[in-house]
């Protein structure tokens, strides 16, 4: 019985071939993706523009996070309030003139509204074609499907810093934002002919406006954003405005999720929860994409710091990332219909527990190829483990669970992410500070290889300039080559971390059903 209900089919299915609907559904998701990064390596060039601090400009990265945040959830509601069809060609137009509103900008603010919008638009990108994606294709097919999925949500940001550095450099920072408009336009196109909505997605009549909901997921989101994102400067707890707004991002939370028990026209369905297969498969991609954005954010920032890499270069570094992301998206597809999609899943994590511990291993005489290779295997990962996890957490859901699934699942996708990023620089600065304070005793007058190094620093240096000076030059060489060594091994604590958050949730991975494709 619990097999029969697996197995069963929707009696809808769309009237043209899903392989050709997929084409426009894949480009709105690109676009989505691909804007999360491509204006990182940008962002200093976009503060110069608008004569802004760096921590001004952040808002720019902040604003479209957030406002994406707050309308994956309540994907499933505009659905049937405007029908899928409908609501999916309006984000993708919303996108697309927000974009050109953020190439023309020229004030900050105009820059943060513009920004706004385009995360309201594009926020609801990804479940829909998630969704989409899932109903058109047969439970058979779905291994492949989710392996086209896959191709955007690995290898997207990472092309996004290496594509905006390039345009960046040769170019305007504003055209990262206007290539988005011949895509959208193109895809707006594709989606009037060849999209159609199956009986149980078309809009519906009496359908109610959760305001209490609504608003509570707002203020959840927006708080917990900011904590997230300027928590580590403001050192976390240790401020009073962090505490308070935690005390906010808290409460609002609790009453949002109360009130989606309880409401009967509720923003988003919480019964998917009981299904097994999506609860343990979200797990596991939350843990997943908060190792990839936390990655992606640490890896560039150790080069550029610590090995002296320029932005375009430390951008190019992730491209055997996307080299390694798209072999396993491949093989992933090819392999769907012919093993337990549960043994990919645990592949991938062993590759990223791999990749991990290889990256705790760094030291500052390493060559490019030492960082290209473990990329090659975090890639690896990265598509051995979140394509068949999407495709398992589905398996045993209705077509008609399928869109309301995907908003919840990716909006706890974005707060893994945010946290992850967020978790990790915080990570660097308390371990580097750990092992600065253990290697600090070490500079004493006590010790000989200290006093034979600032003896011979010394004496190089008094030959240009005052004895006096040079050993003020020289203790204060050696105690910033202190500082550079203890921040690496924060940033080895950190990768280390990574391999062993991986390694943890293999045993979870069994919990779910596997689906004997063969039978479907």
């Amino acid at each position: 019985m619990a097999e029969e209900q697996i197995l069963q089919q929707e009696e809808w299915k769309p009237k043209f071939n899903p392989w050709i609907v997929s084409i426009p559904i894949i480009g709105a998701a690109f676009m989505f993706v691909l804007d999360e990064t491509i204006a990182n390596v940008a962002l200093l060039h976009m503060a110069g523009s608008y004569s802004a601090s760096r921590e001004e400009a952040l808002w720019i990265l902040t604003s479209y996070l957030i406002a994406s945040g707050i309308i994956i959830p309540a994907v499933d509601w505009f659905c049937k309030l405007m029908g899928r069809k409908a609501f999916f060609t309006f984000s993708v137009l919303l996108f697309v003139c927000s974009s050109f509103l953020c190439g023309i900008s020229n004030t900050l603010g105009m820059m943060i509204f513009s920004r706004i919008l385009q995360g309201l638009g594009g926020g609801a990108l990804l479940p829909l074609a998630q969704a989409i994606l899932l109903e058109n294709f047969s439970i058979k097919e779905r291994g492949k499907a989710m392996a086209l999925f896959g191709m955007v949500i690995v290898i997207a940001p990472i092309i996004g810093p290496v594509l905006g550095g390039w345009i960046t450099d040769n170019f305007h920072w504003s055209w990262i934002f206007f290539i988005n408009i011949p895509i959208g336009v193109g895809t707006i196109i594709l989606i009037k002919y060849l999209l159609e909505d199956p009986p149980y997605a078309r809009r519906q009549k009496n359908v109610r406006i959760d305001t209490i909901g609504f608003f509570l997921l707002t203020v959840w989101l927006v708080t917990l954003q900011i904590i997230l994102d300027k928590g580590n400067n403001a050192d976390w707890f240790n401020a009073v405005w962090v505490r308070r707004m935690a005390i906010v991002s808290v409460i609002a939370a609790v009453f949002f999720f109360i009130s989606q028990l309880k409401n009967k026209d509720s923003l988003i369905d919480l019964s998917v929860f009981k299904d097994r297969n999506f609860t343990v498969g979200t797990l596991i991609q939350v843990i997943v994409n908060l190792v990839l954005l936390a990655s992606m954010a640490i890896l560039p920032q150790f080069l550029q710091t610590l090995m002296g890499y320029n932005a375009y270069l430390s951008g190019l570094t992730m491209m055997p990332r996307g080299a390694g992301s798209l072999t396993s998206v491949i093989l992933s597809g090819l392999l769907a219909n012919k093993i337990d999609n549960r043994l990919l899943v645990c592949l991938g994590l062993v590759f990223i527990g791999i990749a991990g511990f290889q990256l705790s291993n760094l030291n500052l005489d390493i060559s490019m190829t030492s960082i290209a290779v473990p990329n090659f295997i975090l890639g690896l990962g990265m598509g051995f483990s979140l394509v068949p996890s999407i495709a398992l957490s589905a398996v045993t859901l209705s077509n008609k669970q399928m869109t309301n699934a995907a908003g919840l699942q990716n909006l706890l996708k974005n707060i893994g992410g945010a946290i992850g990023t967020s978790l990790s620089g915080t990570m660097i600065a308390r371990c580097a500070q750990m092992h600065q304070y253990s290697m600090v005793k070490n500079l004493n007058e006590l010790n000989p290889v200290y006093q034979e190094r600032l003896s011979a620093l010394t004496a190089g240096l008094s030959q240009h300039i005052h004895p006096n000076v040079a050993n003020y030059m020289a203790q204060s060489t050696l105690y910033k080559q202190l500082v550079q060594q203890s921040t690496l091994l924060g940033f080895v604590d950190t990768f280390r971390m990574f391999s062993i958050a991986a390694m943890i949730i293999i045993p979870t991975v069994f919990l779910m059903k596997n689906i004997d494709y063969k039978k479907a």
